[in-house]
């Protein structure tokens, strides 16, 4: 059986539930954003092209970077559910308060998160 977090009382619970969902929708806000400028027709200059090329890999990495915290997010809250949320995955002790707080999505301890 897993321990119980210190963290894992109601309060906090509902508290790194709502930090995370405010989070989801700002990304998806993003995602969507990103979305309209790739749809967004190019200009046919071939000095804006090579720009706009470069434009777009950046807004690429940025969406991959935005769907990659969604489904940490979405793991996250799913965790919450499960009532194993601030419980490291992999070792199973309580993850810091501190740690919760800078990455509220993480599902490591900080030592094992620097095992990894």
């Amino acid at each position: 059986m897993q321990k119980q977090s210190p963290s894992s009382s109601r309060q906090y619970i509902e508290k790194y539930r709502a930090l995370l969902d405010q989070r989801r929708r700002e990304l998806q806000t993003r995602l969507r954003a990103i979305e309209y400028d790739f749809e967004q027709p190019r200009n046919p200059d071939d000095d804006d092209r090579a720009t706009e090329r470069n434009n777009d890999e950046v807004l690429g990495e940025l969406g991959e970077a935005g769907q990659k915290e969604l489904l940490a997010i979405q793991a996250a809250l799913d965790r919450i559910e499960a009532g194993t949320f601030g419980t490291c995955v992999k070792c199973g002790t309580p993850i810091g308060e501190q740690r919760l707080e800078a990455v509220p999505h993480t599902p490591f301890c900080q030592s094992c998160a620097h095992s990894i």
